[in-house]
């Protein structure tokens, strides 16, 4: 083994950098898509009681099946667009990552090949690799739309075991048309069909959540997350919508007690206090699609969002830009397409310190001067 490189890396992980935004401590933090809104006191002591009442038990292993957590979250799945759900087609993980890691482990592997259209989540190659899978990406058009036949054409001539579409989509907003996930469904054949819903919960009215299409699709697959719209991020839980042999399946690959005690129980108290949790959706809809508007009224590119953030460019130096924002104590992220920025949705007071600290930049940027 003399002379081998150390530690043995699997090449593909060789010069992989690990991901992750950056944490930069600035005043204003709108680059990782954070619900600015976090729980009111009455949830938090809801969430430390239960959490105390857990800690009485840590000496036991937690329930490896998380039965009242899978009940829980099947009853709030059928209140925002799902039907008759039950425990048996809902699985739970530590955050949407696991649920994602654990289907490619189920459905992908050796010579088995996973699908998704750029630009889009950055995660997914990186499941793939990290499950062996064979990684293709198709890609969007230049408004980050889903042309459907060429779509349909891709995932035919691949014939892949795992598609992964993000509804809204990441880094974009852009949310997918109705007629995708049936269409994708049927073209995937025995193939199974994900469809990301982390920021479902944003959408505009209107536009539906794939949970409707999962009575006529044994192969879809809806995944949601507590981090966004609950306010959860730091809690770290995950799920998913399925048929029951889906779920079945990721039963094989999980982790021994995966799910701690101490999340199930913070997820559960959390569920009690959903309306309240989620009343600030509607104040981030609006924040952004302020936003939307006053990026366009500044004559910049802005892409449709379903999403708490917003896609915007173009710049021939984005860098430059992110860092001159950063300069000024506002910290967004440097993602998507080249010449492509996003900002999370925040506060209007947040907001605001953006727009104010975009502005400021533009000009100097326009003056060739110093930030």
């Amino acid at each position: 083994m003399t002379g081998l490189p150390w530690p043995p890396l699997r090449d593909p992980l060789v010069g992989d950098e690990p991901y992750g935004a950056p944490q930069i401590d600035v005043p204003v933090q709108l680059n990782t898509n954070e619900n600015p809104y976090g729980p009111s006191p009455e949830a938090a002591a809801d969430i430390a009681e239960a959490v105390r009442e857990a800690a009485l038990t840590l000496n036991r292993y937690p329930d490896r099946e998380a039965s009242a957590l899978r009940d829980a979250l099947a009853g709030y799945l059928n209140r925002d667009g799902g039907a008759g759900l039950t425990r048996a087609q809902v699985w739970a993980a530590n955050g949407s990552n696991e649920v994602m890691m654990q289907l490619l482990q189920a459905f992908g592997g050796p010579g088995r090949r996973a699908v998704s259209f750029a630009p889009t989540y950055s995660m997914y190659p990186e499941y793939a690799r990290n499950s062996i899978t064979a990684w293709v990406a198709g890609h969007r058009e230049s408004d980050f739309s889903l042309d459907l036949v060429a779509a349909e054409k891709l995932v035919r001539e691949v014939a892949p075991a795992v598609v992964l579409l993000p509804s809204p989509n990441n880094p974009t907003g852009t949310a997918l048309p109705v007629e995708a996930v049936s269409l994708l469904c049927e073209a995937a054949g025995n193939g199974v069909v994900v469809i990301d819903e982390a920021y479902g919960e944003f959408r505009r009215a209107g536009v539906p959540s794939a949970l409707e299409a999962l009575p006529r699709h044994r192969n879809l697959v809806v995944t949601r997350t507590m981090s966004k719209a609950f306010a959860l991020a730091g809690a770290r839980l995950g799920y998913l919508a399925a048929a029951p042999e889906i779920v079945d399946a990721l039963r094989v690959v999980r982790l021994p007690y995966h799910l701690s005690a101490v999340t199930q129980a913070t997820a559960l108290a959390a569920l009690r206090h959903a309306p309240e949790l989620l009343g600030r959706v509607d104040d981030l809809r609006v924040e952004r699609d302020r936003t939307v508007s006053w990026l366009r009224e500044q004559g910049l590119e802005v892409a449709e969002s379903d999403a708490n953030f917003v896609l915007f460019g173009r710049f021939a130096d984005r860098h430059r830009i992110w860092q001159r924002l950063v300069d000024r104590g506002v910290l967004i992220r440097e993602t998507g397409p080249e010449g492509w920025l996003r900002v999370s949705i925040g506060t209007p007071e947040e907001m605001n310190a953006f727009k104010q600290a975009l502005t400021e930049v533009r000009a100097a940027e326009e003056e060739g001067g110093a930030a």
